[in-house]
């Protein structure tokens, strides 16, 4: 992904996403897990990987899916969830 506009309002949406629920919201990439509320880790991790997935668990779980799910498309990037 490139570095600029359209990656700065990705990262700042799946953090702001992220922030309400109460569930464990963990990005995993190539090489590491990053906790999506997290905007610093957030940032590299987006920018160095190619893959991604989600990690979702708790209370709200279900919700936070989708809410996360929905970011990833409307940026046309395509995300797997457990």
């Amino acid at each position: 992904m490139e570095l600029g506009p359209t990656f700065a309002r990705f990262v700042v949406e799946l953090n702001k996403t992220a922030q309400p629920f109460q569930s464990s919201i963990v990005l995993k990439t190539d090489s590491r897990s990053i906790d999506v509320k997290s905007i610093l880790g957030l940032t590299h991790s987006v920018l160095t990987s190619k893959a991604f997935q989600l990690e979702i668990h708790g209370p709200d779980e279900e919700q936070a899916k989708q809410d996360m799910v929905q970011v990833f498309r409307d940026f046309h990037i395509s995300v797997e969830v457990n």
